[in-house]
């Protein structure tokens, strides 16, 4: 049989990872000296490798996933308040075995996303089914779900998969027919299916995420019922790789310590933001800066700053 006539049949029969690779194989296994079942090993091999990259793609298209990020690329040196141990035994994916719920607890930029997207893409590259949504884009899609009668077809799509991650649950607060709509989603998959939440605020205030008091301990009840709750505690990323780029810049001894002009925002001490425009070496109470991209400078005679506080906020410091 010719060359041909084998690769017209394995692109024939749909053995494309075969029929990639049969050159590169048949060259090391003529000059191996392996049997004819370790040269068909080898292709078969090549094959599997190349359904699962497919299967993979597959997956991803229709995950949500916004970026690729890993386990690997997470920087624990710079939140030491993460268990690294912890979130690689996550890695194993056991949890989605035993369902499960991973509740990711912080303020913003401290990896809550990052460690939620890492093990979603580790779910996928096992061929789990796997999603990602931002809780209010979620909550919009439930909604219009119930106006068009199709409701209960949107919560059976849920119900199928494997992982479901909420990203940014309690940004902005639920009204009552989303938190409603949000309580008989966790429902559905109560002990079916595993769900990861992240959240920029504590157990303590999710009344203020859904307004109903009685409706938060509902959820909460059924999402921590079988759970694992990651609390981090540290510096924001994105905030260290603007202070890194000099974008943000923090003061010492009462004075801007780098050449920035422009305007900055101010967290005072009740952590109200307010907007100020700064010169190199003006004279202020010790406190963090965050340019401003967007709106308009706006003036203002005084900042109230607790010059004794060493907690900015955002849980690093302006030293």
């Amino acid at each position: 049989m010719s060359y041909e006539n084998v690769f017209n049949l394995l692109s024939e029969l749909k053995l494309n990872g075969i029929a990639n690779s049969l050159d590169v194989v048949s060259q090391k296994w003529s000059g191996s000296g392996g049997d004819i079942y370790e040269f068909l090993e080898m292709l078969l091999a090549e094959e599997k490798k190349e359904r699962k990259q497919k299967q993979l793609d597959a997956l991803l298209k229709y995950s949500g996933l916004l970026a690729k990020k890993t386990i690997k690329d997470f920087d624990f040196s710079f939140q030491p308040s993460i268990d690294e141990k912890q979130i690689k035994e996550l890695s194993t994916l056991r949890f989605l075995y035993d369902r499960e719920n991973v509740i990711f607890l912080g303020p913003p930029g401290v990896g809550k996303t990052h460690l939620a997207t890492a093990i979603a893409l580790k779910a996928l590259s096992e061929g789990k089914k796997a999603y990602f949504v931002n809780a209010i884009s979620l909550i919009e899609r439930l909604k219009k779900a119930y106006i068009e009668n199709r409701f209960e077809n949107t919560l059976r799509y849920f119900k199928s998969l494997d992982l479901f991650i909420i990203d940014e649950l309690g940004y902005l607060p639920l009204d009552s027919e989303g938190a409603k709509l949000f309580f008989e989603l966790v429902s559905q998959r109560y002990e079916k299916g595993s769900i990861i939440v992240t959240s920029n605020r504590s157990f303590t205030e999710w009344d203020k995420i859904f307004t109903d008091s009685v409706l938060a301990t509902a959820v909460l009840d059924r999402l921590l019922h079988h759970s694992i709750v990651i609390n981090i505690r540290g510096k924001s990323y994105r905030l260290k790789e603007k202070q890194k780029n000099g974008l943000i810049g923090a003061i010492k001894g009462g004075v801007i310590d780098h050449e920035y002009r422009g305007e900055v925002l101010v967290l005072a001490k009740n952590r109200s933001e307010s907007s100020i425009i700064l010169q190199p070496g003006q004279k202020i109470a010790q406190m963090l800066i965050v340019p401003v991209w967007t709106g308009q400078p706006a003036r203002v005679d005084r900042v109230d700053i607790d010059t004794d506080r060493k907690d900015n906020g955002f849980g690093s410091t302006g030293e």
